[in-house]
Parts: C-alpha cells; sequence; structure tokens
C-alpha cells in the first residue's frame, strides 16, 4: 500500500491567554482549514490520488505543545509543515524544529495582531539555526474578521505543497540501473551518495542478464504477454525502413516477429523488476514478485546488449508513456541509456505534473540562416530566430506526439489518469515503429517514430554533476513548433527519420544564456535533456531549492522565484550566485 507524503497544518498562536489566545482560536483554526481545503483541492500525487493534508489536533502556543505537534505528526508521514498564525506569537518556542521536513509559514497580513510580526521573527530565527523555510505573506492588508485566501497567497501555498510533496514522494525509494554506463556517457554513472543524501533514495544495480533469465525461465505473466502481443499487432503500425538496412539487407518478416516477441517481454519482465508483480509469487517466484521498490530506472542497453539482442527502444517507450495494452496508466520512469541525470528529470516533471516526459538528445542547433540555405524557406513565427532539434533513438513517450487535443483543438500532454480511450488512439495513430537501423542496433527492435505536431507549452530540463559543485539544474522555458510539412521532411532527413522529432524553442530574455537560442544549446551541459509539459520553471526552482540544488541557468522571471527566505541573506540583487552559496552552506538534506 502507498504511503503518501503528507503537508502537516500547525496552527500557531498567542500564548497569552485570559482574553488573547482565547479570541484567536478560531482564526487560527480556519486559516489551518482554509489552507488544508486550498492545498486538498487542487493538488494531485503523481499516482492521480489528492494531496493529503493534517491539521494538528490543538494549537501551538508553546514548546511543549509544538513537541506534542511534532509527535502527533511522526506518526502520519509527514514531509512538509505550515504553519499558519494571524497573529504574534513566541518564536523559537512554536517552530518546528524537524531539520527533515520542508517548512513554510503564513503569516496573516492584518493589523489588529500582525502575524507578519511573528513571520518575521520565527524567520530569523530559522536563519540563525540554519533550517530554511519559506515565508508566506499576502500583499494586501486584510480585516481580521476576512477570512479569504488572497490570490499570491493561494499561489504561493500550492507552490509550496507541490514541491515539498514531490521531494517527499522521492524518499525511501530507488532508482534502480538496469546495465551500467552505455558508451561512455557520464549520466550513466549512477552515483548513491547522490541519490541518498539529496533525494533520500537508495540505488540498486541489476545486470542486464537478468532479463535475459527471466526470458529463458519464463519468469513472466504468460496470460498478459499474449494478450500484450495481441495489442501490439493490432496497434503497432511498422514503419520505414531505415535506407542502411534497405541496402546492407535487414531482418526478415520471421526475425521482426521474433523482435517483437522478445520486446514484449522485455517490457513486462522490466516493469516487474522496477515494481514488483504479485501474480509471479502465485507462479513460485516469490523473490521476484516483490520488486525493488523502483520510482525510477533506466537500461544501459548500447553497447553490450544493442550488438546482439533487439534494442530497448519499445520498453522505454511504453514504460514512459500514460498507457500500455492494460489501458491508461502512471508513467514509468525509464532512462534511455541508463542516463539517471535524465531520469531524475522524467521524475520531477511527472511528479509534478501528471504527465510523460520526452527523453531526448540535444541534437541540432538550426540557425535562421542555416534553415533557409538547406530548406529554402526562410524562417518565420516562432522559428523566425532559429530552434533546436530534439530527437531520440525512438525512447521517446508516445504522448510526445501532441496528438490528444483539448476542446480548442490543440495538441496538449494530460495527466495520465485523465486519458481516454480516444486519447490513447489518438497516440497509437500518430507513431509508427521503424526497424532499428543494423549498423548502430546489430540486434534489431523497433524505434518509434512521430513528429512533435504541435505548439506546446514545454519545460526543457537537465541535471548535471559539477565537480567542486555537485548537483545542478538547468531548464529552460519554450515551446515546440510544426514546421511546414517539406521543411520538416528536409531537416529530419539529415539524421535519423526513423526516431521521433521536437522542434523546440526556447523562451529568449536577451540575456546570458537566452540572449538567443543558440546560446541556450551551447550553455546546456549534456547530451540529452527531457521536455516536461507545461511551464514549470517556478516549480523546479522551488522544488531544487528545497532539494539543496542551484540552479545555473533559467528563464524565469523574478517575480515568480520562490526559495526559503534565508536565500535572501546570501544577496537579494544577483540570485543565481546567491542561490550557489546557500545551496552549498546548507548542504544536502541527508547528510
Amino acid at each position: 500500500m502507498e504511503q503518501y507524503p503528507v503537508i502537516g497544518i500547525r496552527p500557531v498562536i498567542d500564548a497569552r491567554q485570559m482574553g488573547i489566545r482565547e479570541k484567536l482560536e478560531k482564526k487560527t483554526r480556519t486559516m489551518a482549514e482554509n489552507a488544508k481545503a486550498i492545498i486538498e483541492g487542487s493538488l494531485c500525487y503523481g499516482d492521480g490520488t489528492p494531496v493529503k493534508c493534517v491539521i494538528y489536533s490543538g494549537s501551538i502556543g508553546c514548546g511543549e505543545e509544538a513537541a506534542r505537534c511534532g509527535k502527533e505528526f511522526g506518526t502520519q508521514n509527514v514531509c512538509a509543515t505550515l504553519s499558519v498564525t494571524p497573529s504574534w506569537c513566541y518564536g523559537m518556542e512554536t517552530m518546528d524544529i524537524n531539520p527533515l521536513t520542508f517548512k513554510a509559514v503564513w503569516g496573516f497580513n492584518g493589523t489588529e495582531r500582525p502575524g507578519a510580526v511573528y513571520l518575521a521573527c520565527v524567520m530569523a530565527a530559522y536563519n540563525q539555526m540554519g533550517l530554511p523555510a519559506f515565508s508566506i505573506y499576502g500583499e494586501d492588508v486584510q480585516d481580521m474578521e476576512d477570512d479569504t485566501v488572497p490570490k499570491d497567497v493561494r499561489e504561493k501555498l500550492l507552490l509550496f505543497a507541490k514541491c515539498a510533496v514531490t521531494a517527499g514522494s522521492l524518499r525511501e525509494k530507488a532508482y534502480v540501473g538496469i546495465g551500467s554506463v552505455s558508451m561512455g556517457i557520464a549520466g550513466s554513472f549512477l552515483n548513491p551518495d547522490l541519490y541518498l543524501k539529496y533525494f533520500g533514495m537508495r540505488t540498486e544495480w541489476i545486470d542486464m542478464t537478468e532479463v535475459l533469465r527471466r526470458i529463458q525461465k519464463e519468469i513472466y505473466d504468460k496470460e498478459e504477454y499474449e494478450k500484450a502481443l495481441i495489442w501490439v499487432k493490432e496497434n503497432c503500425t511498422e514503419g520505414m525502413e531505415p535506407e542502411p538496412n534497405r541496402i546492407n539487407g535487414g531482418h526478415t518478416p520471421e526475425e521482426k516477429d521474433k523482435d517483437w516477441e522478445f520486446n514484449v517481454k522485455m517490457t513486462i519482465i522490466i516493469r516487474d523488476i522496477l515494481k514488483g508483480n504479485e501474480k509471479l509469487s502465485r507462479l513460485g517466484w516469490k523473490e521476484e514478485a516483490y520488486g525493488r521498490n523502483a520510482i525510477a530506472g533506466g537500461f544501459q542497453g548500447q553497447r553490450m546488449w544493442t550488438d546482439w539482442l533487439p534494442n530497448g527502444d519499445f520498453t522505454e517507450t511504453i514504460l514512459n508513456s500514460t498507457f500500455d495494452w492494460n489501458g491508461k496508466k502512471q508513467p514509468i520512469v525509464f532512462a534511455t541509456e541508463n542516463d539517471n541525470l535524465n531520469g531524475i528529470c522524467q521524475l520531477f516533471s511527472n511528479l509534478l505534473t501528471g504527465c510523460a516526459s520526452i527523453f531526448a538528445d540535444v541534437r541540432t542547433y538550426w540557425s535562421p540562416s542555416a534553415i533557409e540555405r538547406v530548406s529554402g524557406w526562410k524562417p518565420e513565427g516562432g522559428a523566425e530566430n532559429g530552434f533546436i532539434h530534439l530527437i531520440n533513438s525512438g525512447a521517446a513517450c508516445l504522448d510526445g506526439s501532441g496528438a490528444v487535443k483539448n476542446e480548442q483543438g490543440k495538441g496538449i500532454m494530460k495527466p495520465w489518469w485523465k486519458m481516454t480511450e480516444e486519447d490513447i488512439d489518438a497516440c497509437l495513430k500518430a507513431a509508427t515503429w521503424c526497424p532499428a537501423e543494423l549498423c548502430q542496433f546489430r540486434g534489431g527492435g523497433f524505434s518509434s517514430h512521430f513528429s512533435t505536431d504541435a505548439s506546446m507549452p514545454l519545460t526543457f530540463i537537465r541535471l548535471n554533476m559539477a565537480a567542486g559543485i555537485g548537483p545542478v539544474l538547468q531548464l529552460a522555458e519554450g515551446y515546440s513548433i510544426v514546421l511546414p510539412e517539406e521543411v520538416h521532411s528536409i531537416l529530419d532527413k539529415r539524421t535519423d527519420p526513423t526516431w521521433p522529432t521536437t522542434w523546440f524553442v526556447p523562451r529568449l530574455t536577451g540575456e546570458g544564456a537566452f540572449t538567443d537560442v543558440y546560446s541556450v544549446m551551447a550553455n546546456w551541459g549534456a547530451n540529452h535533456g527531457v521536455c516536461a509539459y507545461g511551464h514549470i520553471g517556478a516549480e523546479l526552482i522551488t522544488l531544487a531549492s528545497m532539494l539543496r540544488i542551484p540552479v545555473n541557468m533559467h528563464n524565469i522571471e523574478k517575480k515568480r522565484i520562490f526559495r526559503p527566505h534565508a536565500w535572501s541573506t546570501f544577496g537579494t540583487f544577483d540570485l543565481e550566485p546567491a542561490d550557489f552559496m546557500a545551496c552549498r552552506t546548507y548542504g544536502p538534506l541527508y547528510r
């Protein structure tokens, strides 16, 4: 049974009785109940379940009551606390001092017994004690009897809560790397210190031969395999044969049938390794039935596997998509080439949005002049400043096709629990499955092929490791664009036209790494990146600050940035070096 991370709400109150505390009890409780209603009515966990809040059964006016609250929350998997108050309270006596909870304080902006005074007092205490906390304070003064929650307060409550439960969802889970480092890609190195200290996660390593063992010993649900194979034959249309295969000879129809059978078994088996499957216990495989408690994983593939066995593209695509042969499902993050630094970004994206995320190579920057020279088309509209070609070896989620439409007929990506049969059918029809180019993938297999046929808001993300710094996050909000068909064809054929393509345009600021599109490409930290659906840059910055990971590159306006109050003590003019200094000073949460 899933144990969800919970937001604990702490009603904090002026301890002085005989007329003061008594008059504040109802108002304080109302603030707590309003916060709970807003959070639970607006946010969901990654599996679609509404986020859960608990309010301390009493109110907190002194250290004894704070301790009682901590004990009560300790039995309810509280990962973050939100303290609320309309008045002055005793700062150090009422604060949450648990070093492992994410903390925020909402001080009511009123004049009768100003919560802002307590807010300032307790933030000073948190900063002095090295316990970063988020400060929530409305811009406009309210009357004491006004129980409405201002828009700016509501936004910060939700931003804090969304990021807190995302970070809390990582704790005690595992990243499972199947295989090791792919083709010298540094991001494939699974660093246990990173996962334990920054995310509270364990790391596990599974040899790729475990997949073969389970195939050969038939450690999988045969009924589900037959169901999945029928679904594949009915819904996964084979696409174009790569040109090298046509010249040198590709797999025969019989060999392709065997590849499909292998890929379907491989997909079921890898899902079972990550998540477990109780049916295996009934088949006599009790140890295998447990799974690895994984919240994410990855597959090395190249080259030790793909030089002689079908590649993992189908497996990666289906696991990362919002559906399979059983219907809609929560995407299972599964990183191509075991690039776990990209996989963790997929995980951030999926937990924050409920949508699938697009794993991609950062392949080519196309300048306006190069586009015109090669295609004869002068870029205009969203393409006028050039774009970046995001393409992957056929392992991108099918949701990335943009085939799902909203009420206005525009292509979107949906949270998985909102997917319909019509949506699933549209995604399947938007993609074909091209035989793997045997020069690169000697063992065969199939790559999903589609182009993102919609202008969608996307946030491009990457976590990098830098010597002397540690993990560093970068992100770029922007849009996918749709090129004229003849232009798309000309440019796409210059790489591998059997792979999925997204043409991405970052939003430019005219400064730094976002001076132009070329600068975004030039400052990107690795050969891979993740497209999250929507503009979630503010959420990622808040989440990164909770995890003590600095952000070295972003295009988010200052007014959207929400970090712990302590960050301002490291500088308020240039926020990037202040972020680096704060993260270095506090260090990872789980040291």
